[in-house]
């Protein structure tokens, strides 16, 4: 985290001198694809260290902005289609699960996941008739919730039908990435209408 806002000091420097678009590729280039490299493996940490995570986020967003620090960055963030962290890592590991249930992934992925369908015990229930994977039984709560077969089962089955039945890993994103932006700005529509009434009419 130091080593992105290290990053975000040098670049203020020529914040000036190029334009927005070309800022904000450099902002992703080097800013947060270090917060999105390996970030699977963040889920279920502490609220307060994700938020350490998202601090540098938001700075970065105030600074393709030139927002200061005393403005409210939720505009900033939803403008530029940035999930928050903690969807941002769901959507990680939601892409892996789908990855691994189709059969896109190499190696170790693909083993980790049953669906509830294809268990015999399970096939009179309701649950049998959807995409709903198995989550297998841990016995370490804090550190077993965490294991890949565990959190991504969970993960999926916490997704609405229409996400988890995509045909293809690009429909599968763009479904997800508009699921979870929703969840990470659920207010969004409400804050935007409240502020037309509250704008005056110039009629």
């Amino acid at each position: 985290m130091s080593r992105c806002f290290a990053v975000l000091r040098q670049l203020r420097a020529i914040r000036r001198q190029v334009p927005t678009a070309v800022f904000q590729s450099l902002i992703i280039a080097l800013v947060l694809s270090r917060l999105d490299y390996c970030n699977s493996v963040l889920f279920r940490l502490p609220a307060n260290l994700i938020q350490r995570l998202q601090s540098v986020k938001n700075a970065a967003a105030r600074l393709i902005f030139r927002i200061r620090r005393s403005e409210h960055i939720t505009a900033a963030l939803i403008s530029l289609h940035w999930l928050r962290v903690p969807e941002r890592i769901v959507f990680k590991l939601a892409v892996l699960t789908y990855r691994s249930i189709h059969g896109t992934s190499t190696g170790y992925p693909q083993s980790c996941f049953t669906r509830v369908a294809d268990i015999t015990s399970r096939r009179r229930l309701r649950s049998s008739t959807s995409d709903r994977l198995d989550v297998p039984a841990v016995r370490l709560s804090t550190v077993g919730r965490r294991a890949f077969p565990v959190c991504g089962a969970n993960i999926w089955n916490d997704l609405p039908s229409h996400v988890t039945s995509a045909q293809s890993l690009e429909v599968f994103r763009q479904r997800l990435k508009t699921f979870l932006f929703t969840r990470s700005y659920p207010n969004i529509l409400f804050d935007l209408l409240s502020d037309i009434l509250r704008r005056p009419c110039n009629s």
